[in-house]
This record gives structure tokens, C-alpha cells and sequence, in this order.
């Protein structure tokens, strides 16, 4: 039997209070005014790129079991496709000693890269907390040789190099404390029937009251200045009430904490941003706050044997992308079981890093495109699964994934911008040293390439049809090379 605040009743109050409002809002400050919004959204909106870590002892097993390696394309999710016994599945704890994690080093790695902030795995779906938890003892201090809070070290290192830092919690689904159970894709169903385990029935509310609200309380109480971020996951079963009396706690403790959009069930939840998975929507979301997360291969968590890593020629377009449509791009990473980030993440993310030396204020704090144009024609009827208008391709080169367009390398080039500053992300270099944009309204008073120290004028001839500037004959950057317009402001 639910306690008497978790009744019918008291959803169903919630719901039209919501309706009335007309909206099914869920903020860490749901009365916040646009100006507040805008000011606690601030330093997010500024960053435009982080790190994601997915790490826990799944890396132990590494998408392999009894010598088989998973089909299934993310290791993390290896207890769940195996129905791998809750007592057999916390034994391999045992195994999990980072004895090679220095967070510092991990901090040192995304600052160079150009990252702003650090989204790290502190509960994944199977329940383990990698921080030290007096909820359960199902977490690394005690149930893993390791004995320490890697939450606490990280925490430390983000403070030292002045590095955000946000929690992902899996707030919902939990394998082992008995929470709710099953893929995202069906979150809009109840959990009953898929769990394969006695061991792994539970109450969820019960569940919710004595596992994972107080566990979001001791990650919002005992990290100081730090989340900046709670990142939600796959919602199973969180009603609006149930999402409510979570958030209860983070009004108290984090009340100006960002937060992504997977706190509660599919149809009752916006969060602060929206939050496509794997893939940049061709347009963006005009008007509204989003982030793409994205692996460097296939496997979120380490994944043995996982080769299939997209070059970095790959992901700095995709950064340049998702920036240019006024978007975040958090991009992950798997360190094994001894705490090591995989060389080929590492090297990725060196050589973002030195674009980024040279190029970063063309990303970091800046505001979509003007244009629109270099993304490419929309199909004005035709809409992605999501409902954005669908991005007409060559048809020589279609790329989708799950109705989604992915990054197309034939495209030529990409805007982003900052008061009285245009910055042209050129990925094709002109073969006759002229290069074209649509009009520019401003008169241009600057024209000059990021790549060079001394800022040497480059031509800029305006007229009403368009800008045409001309180039060097050679490409400072083979990937992405970036001309910054300067413009008259009154």
C-alpha cells in the first residue's frame, strides 16, 4: 500500500493545476521569469562543449560474458540483455579497482580539449553508485576493493581547473535496488513483467523514498558548490508526482541546478534542455535549450573490442554543427575498469583541442546562425520522427540514422556568431579563392582569419545579393578553418 501522499488524488491535482497553468513545465524554479531563466541558463548556453563519462563496474565485464561478446551496441546495458542474476552481477565489483583513475589528469584532458563542463555517471541502470552512499551499500566504497568516492576526487578536480561539473543519475530504472526496469524506447509503459529476478522486486515507490530521492539528496549535499547539472535518464515509471516529489529535494538543496529533460515520464516532462541522442537535428531547436550527446565509437561504457571510432574530422564538424544551431555537444567517453580513458578518446580529443586553441571563441558563447542556408534545403511537408522538418540531402549521399539526418561531410561550411561578430566555419576551402554567403545587412568593417596572429585583412565585398570574400590560396586547418566578419554596430 503508497503512503497517503502518493494517491490517485493527489496526481490527479497535480495535472490539472499543470493544465491550467498550460503547461507541464518541470523546473528546478517553475515560477522563474525569463531573465532568471535566462541568467541560471547562462554559463550552459556559454559552454557549448562538454564531456560525458559512463563508467562503473559494467567495464569490468566490458560487453563480454562467458567469452561472448553482446550484440547490443552499449556495454552498460550488458546485466539487462543477459538477464545476468543480481548476485552473479555484484560479484564482478569485486573486480572493479581503478587503481589508474586520476581525475586530474580526466580534468586536465576536457579543459585542453576545449570543454567547458563534465557530466559523469554517478548511478547508471544498474544501480551502482560510484560515490560514497550511506543509502546503499552497493557502491564503490564498499562493494569494490577500490574503497574510494570517485565522485569526491572528481569533484576535486573540477574545482581546482574550474571545470562545471553534473551528475548523471539514473534515477528511475536501477537493476539491482529495484527500481523500475527496461529500455527508454518503451517509457511510457510500466516496468511489471520485465524483471528476471526475485531479487529485483520492489515497490516503486518504496524504491523511490528509501533509494533514489535520498541518494539525490546526498549527491546535491555533499559535493559543495557542485552539481551544476542533473542529468536524467530513461524515465520508466516516474510519474508527474513521483518527478515532483524528486524534485522537492533539488528546489531545497540545487534550486538553480540545469537539468536535461528525462526526469519524468514521455507527454509530463520538458526539463531545461531537450536532449537527442546520437544524432544533430537539422535544424536544431529554434528557440530552445538542447544538447546531442554522442560516443566517439559505438559503446557508451568500455566496450572490448569496440573499434569503430569516428575520426576527429567527424566530431569537430559535428561540434562546429550543433554549435552553429545554437546547441550543446557532449561527448563521451569510457574508461576501463583500472580507471584509464581509451588512448583513441584521448588522442580525439587532443587534436579537438588544438583547433580549439585557435578557434574556440568561434564556439564557446556563442548564438546560432543568421543564415540557415549552409545547412542545406528543408522539405517544407515532410518532418522527422521528432517532428523537425526534414533536411533535404544529396541523394547521392544520404545520411540518417532513425529518421534522423546525421552530419553530412559534403556540406561547405556553418555560422556561428557573438555581438558584432560573424564566424564562417569553412570545411571546403575554395579552389578559386573565393568564398560566398548570403547577404549581410551590417556594414562589414573586418575580415581576417582566426589562424592568423596578426589578423591581416582579408576582402570583403558586400552587396544586396550577398558577401564575397577572398581567401589565401591555402587553408589554414584541413578540416575547419575559421573567418571572422566584423560588423558596424550602432
Amino acid at each position: 500500500m503508497a503512503p497517503e501522499n502518493h494517491t490517485m488524488k493527489t496526481t490527479i491535482t497535480l495535472v490539472i493545476a499543470a493544465v491550467l497553468a498550460g503547461t507541464f513545465n518541470i523546473h528546478a524554479q517553475p515560477a522563474e521569469t525569463k531573465e532568471q531563466r535566462d541568467a541560471r541558463m547562462g554559463w550552459w548556453r556559454g559552454a557549448r562543449f562538454g564531456m560525458f563519462i559512463h563508467w562503473g563496474p559494467s567495464a569490468v565485464l566490458a560487453g563480454i560474458r562467458n567469452g561472448k561478446s553482446m550484440t547490443f551496441p552499449f556495454s552498460e546495458w550488458l546485466m539487462f540483455w543477459e538477464k545476468i542474476p543480481v548476485a552473479e552481477y555484484k560479484a564482478f565489483a569485486k573486480d572493479f579497482n581503478p587503481v589508474k583513475y586520476n581525475a586530474e589528469e580526466w580534468v586536465r584532458l576536457a579543459r585542453d580539449a576545449g570543454m567547458k563542463y563534465i557530466v559523469v555517471t554517478t548511478k547508471h541502470h544498474d544501480g551502482f553508485a560510484m560515490f560514497d552512499s550511506k543509502v546503499s551499500d552497493w557502491n564503490i566504497v564498499q562493494a569494490s576493493p577500490y574503497g574510494k568516492d570517485a565522485i569526491k576526487d572528481l569533484a576535486d578536480a573540477c574545482r581546482k581547473y574550474g571545470m562545471r561539473l553534473g551528475f548523471y543519475y539514473s534515477q528511475a530504472q536501477d537493476w539491482v535496488n529495484g527500481g523500475a526496469v527496461g529500455l527508454a524506447s518503451e517509457q511510457g509503459r510500466l516496468s511489471e513483467g520485465n524483471r528476471w529476478d526475485t531479487a529485483m522486486e520492489r515497490d516503486m515507490d518504496d524504491y523511490l523514498d528509501k533509494v533514489a530521492i535520498p541518494q539525490v539528496r546526498e549527491l546535491l549535499s555533499n559535493y559543495g558548490e557542485f552539481p551544476d547539472i542533473l542529468w536524467w535518464d530513461t524515465p520508466r515509471d516516474v510519474t508527474v508526482e513521483r518527478g515532483e516529489r524528486i524534485l522537492k529535494v533539488v528546489r531545497e538543496l540545487k534550486p538553480n541546478v540545469v537539468q536535461s529533460d528525462r526526469l519524468s515520464l514521455k507527454g509530463w516532462r520538458t526539463g531545461d534542455f531537450k536532449t537527442p541522442e546520437g544524432v544533430i537535428p537539422a535544424q536544431g531547436y529554434p528557440g530552445k535549450d538542447w544538447e546531442t550527446c554522442m560516443t566517439m565509437n559505438k559503446s557508451w561504457g568500455f566496450k572490448r573490442g569496440d573499434e569503430d571510432w569516428k575520426p576527429t574530422e567527424a566530431l569537430l564538424r559535428n561540434l562546429i554543427d550543433i554549435a552553429s544551431k545554437g546547441g550543446n555537444y557532449l561527448l563521451n567517453v569510457g574508461p576501463t575498469a583500472e580507471g584509464i580513458i581509451p588512448e583513441p578518446s584521448v588522442e580525439r580529443l587532443k587534436a579537438m583541442g588544438a583547433w580549439m586553441k585557435v578557434n574556440g571563441e568561434a564556439i564557446h558563447g556563442t548564438g546560432p546562425t543568421p543564415f540557415g542556408a549552409e545547412a542545406g534545403a528543408f522539405d517544407p511537408v515532410k518532418r522527422v520522427k521528432k517532428g523537425a522538418p526534414w533536411l533535404t540531402l544529396d541523394p547521392n549521399t544520404p545520411e540518417y540514422k532513425d529518421g534522423e539526418p546525421l552530419f553530412n561531410p559534403a556540406w561547405v561550411w556553418r555560422c556561428t556568431t557573438k555581438p558584432g561578430k560573424l564566424y564562417l566555419h569553412i570545411f571546403q576551402w575554395p579552389e578559386n579563392g573565393k568564398f560566398e554567403i548570403p547577404a549581410v545587412k551590417e556594414k562589414i568593417t573586418k575580415a581576417y582569419l582566426l589562424a592568423d596572429p596578426q589578423q591581416t585583412a582579408l576582402k570583403a565585398t558586400q552587396s544586396d545579393t550577398g558577401v564575397s570574400i577572398a581567401l589565401p590560396e591555402k587553408a589554414p586547418d584541413p578540416i575547419a578553418s575559421v573567418a571572422c566578419l566584423e560588423l558596424e554596430t550602432k
